[in-house]
């Protein structure tokens, strides 16, 4: 008996030093004291010890280091480079576009918790809080949304001049060029607001402060560029546009069929080295207007004038819209989103080798120029958007459901509704968390390329969830268009998001996981830079750290997987102490298993991992359910850590976890090496699925939050322009939320005492009232005040009409 207890306790030891993840040398000269102590305390079998006994000689040869390169590491690498499938200059650049931030430690296995809490929080500085209370809210009262999208398909000209005069346009252009040069974090909330008003003037302004002439300018631009073009741009004289999309590629931009050739042509009358340009781009924002064109196209050189290199690759260049052969001004019709959108084509266009953005120097980086930048880009502008259009849908379905009564109960109160509006909430502060963290860690000097993909894709799948779910609970209000719709618009235009920047469809399948399974893994990358170094000495020498220590790092986070998963994690040591310790323990876990997984998956499908796309997608949807839940821990940190937000943080994190649980199982259901996802599922789930979603009665609590007028609402809205200028709905809406807790039991009055008692017999409630004030159920105060707040939210309830002539749209 003390023999096998000893067994079990040497057995926990050395799963332990697997455990905390200690280096070759120490784990082997660990492993020789406990290895003696236990021969000594319990004369196992001989059988038993022999076998550990080799397993030792084992380790130590390990830690001989030509010897472990001539036997393992040597023959390995060799057939790895057999293996390793050859790289493209466009998948190098892709691939090391941006920085690691968050994710790099989400794939280690064993986040440091201290790298996140150091990230500074969101600060707006007094300029740019000026900017939002000023000019941000002015131009929000300005709009009338179904003017601009039934009648007259843009934005009127008094929006486009302030827009133009109040640097709208010139968010990210430095300060010496008279711009505002805003934080990301601004730049993103100016955005957040603009998008919970009207889409159409938020993509407006979303495309010259995203991937464009001014951000690639800035970044690359010559000073003679800069200083021509920065200029221009601020003051809103210069509309710019960059045409990347075309016919025949979309998410494929690689692989564009446009062509710059290099020859010689006339300019100003001279004759130049230049690019005769042959293109045909679709789905261009601005393109109907803009004055200066971005152009991205491959770079031929067929006779040489440059040097010896024909295709030089993709470049991107700066063209003026009134060039000969530029065809630019007609538009396409997005959803009924009418932002100034269309097609631009050019036929043998002639420009001279100034055009090109940096210089000639940087012909042929047009394609690393443009990866680098959405690595950024793709944080900002669409889960902005998508985030303002959740939070305007939260602020106005919570006010609604509590106004809109069925069966003398607000609809919010039904358990059906409640559960969706509980949804929408969670969802809501899951992306503002997002978007808020991540522009902070941007200002703070980071370029996370993985996050935006993660950004991208789920912040607008969050926003259609959260748009369909508005649309759910107004029922026809939200149907019927007209000047008192705030949902029509905002809904159409989701699809919009999914689709531009990288199809949702391929960033989930190809590009979260994809990427950051090189790129964020501790030891790939470092493997695959080994085998292609053209010093073999050196190659093989980083190889073997890399190998053993991805070894080292495998086996670690098997037995983290197998041990959180057995204890739910429940001794993991994190820095939080508080309500949401257990959150920091479950993400613990699951990035121990997703690390796992992840090494599993490479390891026994190779390259065939790329082709298997549905695995790539699930894994990578494990990767960005960790990522959110850290972003909503660190937001509520940031925050100052509201009590009264706790329901909210626990939703989502529940939420995003049980994802993660869910994609995890998924996999091991559909992984195509069924012996492999036996151990998997051995080491992942021992216990099987232990996490649920949550609860209803968290629902509850959650709904309870956006039903009433609390500080809560208020933070979760605080971006949605709510100014009662201009008719605005939702500040109507609000303003009928704050009379509801006065309202209702005025209502419940004429319930019980009129109702029930047979003495009020009127149908109506305008009635029911009038005949309340003669019978002094209600008292005159209490009449006329019931009577204002019925007739507000009657208002509000009422949809919008039309003669058959005021729908025909205008135009030939």
């Amino acid at each position: 008996m003390i023999g096998a207890i000893i067994t079990v306790l040497f057995v926990a030891a050395v799963l332990y030093l697997a455990y905390r993840r200690l280096p070759l040398l120490s784990f082997t000269i660990a492993f020789t004291v406990l290895l003696i102590a236990y021969s000594v305390l319990a004369n196992p079998a001989p059988l038993w010890q022999g076998l550990l006994y080799l397993l030792l000689i084992g380790f130590w040869l390990l830690n001989v280091r030509m010897l472990r390169i001539a036997l393992i590491s040597g023959p390995f690498m060799r057939a790895y480079r057999r293996l390793l499938p050859s790289m493209s200059d466009t998948e190098r650049d892709a691939l090391e576009a941006g920085t690691v931030w968050w994710e790099g430690e989400l794939f280690t296995g064993n986040p440091d918790w201290r790298k996140l809490q150091a990230a500074p929080p969101p600060r707006l500085s007094p300029e740019e809080q000026a900017f939002l209370d000023g000019p941000c809210n002015t131009l929000c009262g300005m709009i009338d949304d179904f003017d601009i999208t039934h009648r007259r398909a843009d934005l009127p000209p008094e929006v486009w001049d302030f827009i133009k005069a109040h640097g709208f346009f010139a968010m990210i252009i430095p300060k010496r060029y008279g711009g505002l040069e805003f934080s990301t974090y601004a730049h993103s909330c100016v955005l957040v607001k603009l998008a919970g008003r009207s889409v159409t003037c938020a993509s407006t302004v979303a495309v010259p402060n995203s991937l464009g002439p001014a951000e690639l300018l800035v970044h690359y631009g010559t000073e003679e560029q800069k200083n021509h073009y920065l200029p221009r741009l601020a003051r809103g004289e210069e509309i710019p546009c960059f045409a990347l999309t075309g016919p025949r590629v979309g998410s494929d931009a690689a692989s564009i069929p446009d062509t710059g050739v290099v020859c010689r042509g006339l300019w100003q009358g001279r004759e130049v080295i230049g690019l005769k340009l042959n293109f045909s781009k679709r789905y261009i924002t601005l393109a109907p207007i803009a004055t200066v064109v971005g152009l991205a196209f491959r770079m031929l050189d067929p006779e040489h004038l440059l040097g010896e290199k024909v295709d030089l690759g993709i470049t991107c260049a700066l063209i003026p819209r009134d060039t000969p052969g530029i065809e630019i001004g007609r538009r396409h019709l997005p959803l009924n989103i009418p932002f100034q959108n269309g097609p631009i084509q050019g036929r043998d266009v002639f420009a001279p080798l100034e055009c090109i953005i940096g210089g000639l120097k940087m012909a042929g980086s047009g394609w690393r120029m443009l990866v680098e930048q959405l690595s950024v880009g793709r944080c900002i502008s669409l889960p902005a958007n998508a985030a303002g259009g959740a939070m305007a849908g939260v602020f106005a379905t919570g006010a609604y459901a509590r106004l809109r009564r069925q069966f003398n109960t607000p609809i919010g109160r039904f358990e059906g509704v409640e559960q969706v509006i509980a949804r929408m909430v969670g969802l809501s502060y899951i992306m503002d968390a997002a978007r808020s963290v991540t522009t902070a860690a941007i200002d703070a000097g980071e370029k996370p390329a993985v996050p935006a993909a993660i950004l991208k894709y789920h912040v607008t799948e969050m926003g259609r969830r959260v748009a369909n779910d508005a649309m759910d609970v107004h029922g026809g209000k939200g149907i019927m268009l007209g000047p008192n719709n705030y949902l029509g618009r905002a809904y159409q235009s989701i699809p919009i998001a999914i689709t531009v920047e990288g199809a949702n469809l391929l960033t989930r399948s190809l590009i979260i996981f994809g990427q950051g399974a090189i790129r964020c893994h501790p030891y790939v990358l470092r493997e695959m830079t080994a085998v292609r170094d053209a010093d073999r000495r050196r190659g093989v020498a980083e190889f073997d750290r890399a190998l053993f220590g991805h070894i080292g790092f495998a086996i670690s986070n098997a037995v983290r997987s197998f041990l959180m998963a057995l204890t739910i994690a429940r001794f993991e040591r994190v820095p939080e102490s508080g309500p949401t310790r257990r959150y920091y323990q479950h993400i613990e876990r699951f990035s121990a298993s997703f690390a796992f997984a992840t090494d599993i998956a490479m390891l026994t499908l190779g390259g065939y991992l790329k082709k298997k796309e549905t695995i790539s997608a699930r894994l990578g949807d494990v990767l960005s359910a960790m990522y959110l839940a850290s972003m909503v821990l660190k937001h509520h940190d940031n925050e100052g850590r509201p009590e009264e937000e706790l329901p909210i943080v626990e939703w989502a994190c529940r939420e995003l976890l049980y994802q993660a649980q869910e994609q995890l199982h998924s996999v091991l259901r559909n992984f195509p090496n069924r012996g492999m996802a036996a151990l998997m599922r051995l080491l992942i789930f021992p216990r099987g699925l232990t996490y649920f979603a949550p609860a209803d009665r968290l629902g509850r609590r959650v709904a309870d939050l956006v039903l009433n007028s609390t500080q809560t609402r208020a933070r979760l809205s605080r971006f949605v322009y709510r100014a009662a200028e201009g008719g605005n709905p939702l500040a109507a809406l609000q303003q009928a939320l704050e009379l509801a807790a006065t309202a209702e039991p005025l209502e419940k009055k004429l319930r019980v005492e009129g109702q029930k008692t047979g003495r009020l017999t009127a149908l109506d409630l305008p009635g029911q009232i009038e005949q309340a004030q003669r019978l002094g159920i209600l008292s005159d105060e209490e009449a006329g005040f019931l009577a204002d707040y019925d007739r507000r939210v009657m208002q509000l309830i009422n949809v919008d009409d039309f003669a058959s002539g005021e729908l025909a749209a205008a135009g030939p």
